[in-house]
């Protein structure tokens, strides 16, 4: 790979990244500027007012801590996605994003869900799930690493805090896990070793008996 491939492969997985993380600081940068709340633009359950939150509960966030705590995750684990399933990563962000909202809104606890943790859960399933079901020695290496970072986050898939959408990290947990089945026979696949026949072989019958070579041959 010469430096203008190296270029543009960095360019491709680090763009939608940075986009995504300058949608959201710069839509939470709006809300502080002209003292607005986009809360009401989240998941409310079960509510036909609520459902424009499958759309938008993921790009609000509601205050600075929140935010910040998504942001790293989610810069490593999508450049994760874009990097090594480039060729289905917008089909999990996009899809994932949507079935997450979707099951927030009829699973989830009356109350408005927002924020990008659920995304951070859905790539976190997505990327470890992903290299585990491939048995490719790359993928199962990142998704190890990924467990390193970023396993502690599997408690918070359980009620065990106030005031945070456990219900979103679980439904982007259990998305992203049912995304990594579906496209395991997409993107790198961890092909079998195909044995190929040689003169050698061809000294043997189907039993595996020696067949001498024919005298009139020697």
């Amino acid at each position: 790979m010469n430096e203008d491939d190296n270029f543009k492969t960095a360019l491709n997985t680090f763009r939608i990244p940075l986009i995504y993380l300058m949608l959201i600081w710069g839509i939470y940068w709006l809300e502080i500027k002209f003292d607005l709340n986009f809360n009401t633009y989240g998941v409310f359950p079960r509510s036909l007012e609520g459902f424009k939150g499958v759309f938008f509960t993921h790009f609000i966030h509601s205050n600075t801590k929140h935010l910040l705590s998504n942001t790293i995750p989610l810069f490593v684990l999508l450049s994760s996605l874009f990097y090594f399933y480039k060729e289905i990563a917008i089909k999990v962000l996009c899809y994932g994003a949507l079935l997450t909202g979707i099951a927030m809104w009829c699973f989830a606890r009356a109350s408005y869900h927002i924020g990008a943790s659920s995304i951070v859960y859905l790539l976190f399933s997505f990327v470890f799930f992903s290299g585990i079901i491939r048995k490719h020695y790359r993928l199962v290496a990142l998704s190890f690493s990924v467990i390193f970072l970023y396993g502690s986050m599997i408690w918070y898939v359980l009620p065990i805090k106030d005031g945070m959408s456990w219900e979103g990290h679980l439904s982007g947990f259990c998305v992203g896990t049912l995304l990594a089945y579906f496209y395991r026979q997409k993107g790198i696949v961890n092909e079998e070793f195909q044995f190929s026949t040689s003169e050698f072989d061809s000294m043997f019958d189907e039993n595996g008996n020696y067949i001498p070579p024919d005298s009139e041959e020697k």
